[in-house]
């Protein structure tokens, strides 16, 4: 039976994670450009990994024009926060990770472990970008495990400022006749079930001024045929957060919702075969493109910091211009 102490162990490595500021590593030519965005799947496994895409998402590179990439610019908004972002081994919550670390925070990444390899590729962004990190491989559909999880955490670094409820999977499915039971449950149990469940654990851990984000999605709104389940999941989630925030306010803690429009990340090829993946890069934004996680990670820095002080119970729509109600 794993300890707290053994899973703090094993999450840390051993070691004090910490070194001077540093950002990501790869050059610019590994990141996917717009309209550069290959076209391949991979639905044959459970889970996408980022590192086999051939062009890999952004998690700090800002896109300037349609060839120049920017680096992410902190400004310390975070600086001794100690946070929690689940699915924070790729995609748009390594995104969120990194940029929380380079904002001066701690960071505990959760996610499956089969996605250890992109969680170790994490853990190293967050390093170089002068932060301590924890990698818990858990499952959040294991009610325990989640538990065990922000106990672990609580009892390397004592709180939980900010939980991020990222972690998410998605079929795209067109014929609701063709949506199995077995893969109907492992939706809704990963999309809500653990998302209520590291939030119902962490809650207690989180100091006035603390706050909760969760991924949801503009198809909480948009109702894409292909999408039914994962789009209940999302309507669930944003509905989560409005209630959560009207009973969480008393205590000083912030519940908002990110609603992210197309963006390249390991979700795409993971959910949809080549065939899909060609609709879905001739289907962009309004915008004219498809975006990358970098270009998500600011509206959590910023839910999470202070300048979001008056902001509770929202959803920030970050989909490269679709408009939406609510």
């Amino acid at each position: 039976m794993d300890t707290v102490k053994s899973i703090v162990d094993r999450a840390t490595g051993g070691e004090s994670a910490t070194a001077a500021p540093g950002g990501e590593t790869a050059s610019k030519g590994e990141f996917a450009k717009p309209g550069d965005f290959p076209i391949e799947s991979q639905v044959d496994r459970a889970v996408g990994i980022q590192d086999d895409m051939t062009k890999k998402p952004s998690p700090a590179t800002l896109q300037e024009g349609d060839e120049d990439f920017t680096q992410y610019k902190a400004a310390k908004k975070l600086l001794g926060k100690k946070t929690i972002v689940t699915g924070g081994d790729s995609g748009i919550g390594r995104a969120a990770a990194v940029m929380f670390a380079m904002e001066g925070a701690d960071v505990a990444l959760v996610y499956l472990p089969e996605e250890q390899k992109d969680a170790e590729k994490s853990k190293q962004l967050i390093v170089q970008a002068g932060g301590q990190c924890l990698l818990f491989p858990q499952d959040i559909r294991d009610e325990q495990g989640c538990k065990r999880v922000i106990d672990s955490v609580v009892q390397a670094w004592g709180k939980i400022d900010v939980l991020v409820n990222n972690a998410s999977v998605m079929y795209s499915i067109p014929d609701i006749t063709d949506i199995t039971t077995e893969q109907f449950d492992r939706t809704i149990k990963t999309n809500i079930y653990g998302t209520f469940f590291m939030t119902r654990a962490a809650v207690p851990h989180i100091p006035k001024g603390g706050s909760i984000i969760v991924t949801a999605s503009q198809v909480a709104y948009a109702g894409p045929p292909m999408l039914v389940d994962y789009s209940m999941t999302k309507g669930a989630q944003v509905a989560m957060v409005r209630c959560l925030s009207n009973q969480l306010l008393s205590k000083g803690i912030r519940v908002n919702a990110v609603c992210p429009g197309p963006v390249w990340t390991p979700l795409q090829p993971a959910a949809m075969s080549e065939d899909q993946m060609k609709e879905w890069h001739n289907s962009p934004a309004p915008i004219g493109r498809i975006g990358q996680p970098s270009e998500l990670g600011p509206a959590y820095v910023f839910l999470a910091s202070q300048d979001a002080s008056f902001i509770s119970g929202q959803s920030i729509h970050v989909n490269g211009g679709a408009i939406v109600a609510g």
